[in-house]
């Protein structure tokens, strides 16, 4: 199958691999000219995977229309917020196709002002040339630790079982496993709604806090995650999996994790602008953080530990005060979902 990749970050990089060593045709777009020519004539990516070798069979290209000629899969892996824009791109290239790709993306965010998952916003500009459902690939993945072919779990989420069989199939191999899933919103809001929590952890760890903690803020995190996407209509089941509980822990508990890393230089005392300088990518769980926030007090929905970040992130919230203050809460039952 010739596959073609949107982005050369990290994420798409290493999915590249994965793909090639699945036996897929595979090439690259990427806007940055000077990383499409060091894939094509050193095969490295050292901004973003230092270390790592591609098979000479993966090419990149700026070119758009190049890209995606005769792709049977477009798998897009760019950051939330260049998603829609993507999208209007490609639309004119899409309406000159016979026959129509696949679409699949493993982006992990909620667009802001809309609160679309990222298929919802894919669909809304693709819609009308597609003719299969958009699928998602997600789960408990660094993208550096897939480059050195250590053993990965994810999941492909379709409202088709059809179509997330077809993607399962398409990056199966020795150490990228796949299971497929066909509910799509809660796999897409398990990937996006954990890069919250992360933050909170990296906050705790940034201050000094211990296991014990930790594993509260995973826990009653999984929580908040789980009621604001039963509200959205997810099977609450799908939080119990890879896309949920999976993702979550990964992120909450690796330095290779973006949003951890910035939790830890919000609990220094820097502010949002300048730890996005010092991550050096995009941190996802900043707007959806907020999203998040907007979305609870919307649908009513009790969400302390992300209202406490909102507060940190965007109001200039005290860390201690603000952990002090989810600490000192009325007491809840966890019995059930409904005293979650």
């Amino acid at each position: 199958m010739k596959v073609a990749v949107m982005g050369t970050g990290s994420w798409g990089t290493a999915l590249a691999k994965v793909l090639n060593d699945s036996q897929q045709q595979v090439v690259l777009w990427g806007r940055n000219p000077e990383t499409v020519a060091e894939i094509n004539h050193t095969h490295t990516n050292r901004a973003y995977l230092p270390g790592l070798i591609l098979d000479s069979q993966i090419r990149a290209t700026t070119n758009l229309t190049e890209a995606v000629e005769q792709a049977e899969m477009i798998l897009i892996v760019l950051p939330t917020r260049a998603i829609r824009g993507f999208a209007q791109d490609l639309l004119p290239i899409l309406r000159t196709k016979q026959i129509q790709p696949l679409i699949v993306h493993a982006s992990k965010g909620i667009e802001p002002l809309t609160y679309l998952r990222m298929s919802q916003v894919l669909d809304q500009v693709l819609g009308e040339y597609l003719e299969q459902p958009i699928a998602v690939l997600s789960g408990p993945s660094h993208a550096e630790e897939v480059a050195r072919d250590d053993i990965t779990v994810v999941t492909a989420a379709s409202e088709s079982l059809q179509v997330a069989q077809k993607v399962q199939e398409t990056f199966m191999n020795k150490y990228f496993r796949v299971y497929s899933n066909q509910d799509i919103t809660g796999v897409e809001l398990g990937g996006a709604l954990k890069n919250i929590i992360a933050i909170g952890s990296g906050v705790l760890a940034g201050r000094q806090y211990g296991d014990n903690a930790r594993a509260a803020l995973i826990t009653r995190g999984l929580a908040e995650i789980t009621r604001l996407g039963v509200a959205m209509g997810s099977d609450p089941l799908t939080f119990a999996g890879l896309s949920g509980v999976g993702d979550l822990i990964v992120t909450c508990t690796s330095q290779h994790s973006r949003n951890f890393r910035a939790g830890v230089l919000l609990a220094q005392g820097k502010k949002r602008e300048t730890v996005d300088q010092e991550v050096h990518m995009v941190v996802e769980g900043f707007s959806t953080c907020q999203v998040a926030y907007e979305l609870s007090n919307q649908l009513k929905i009790d969400m302390p530990i992300t209202a406490g970040l909102y507060s940190l992130i965007y109001q200039g919230a005290d860390v201690d005060q603000t952990v002090t203050a989810l600490m000192e809460r009325e007491g809840k039952q966890e019995a059930s979902l409904d005293h979650f």
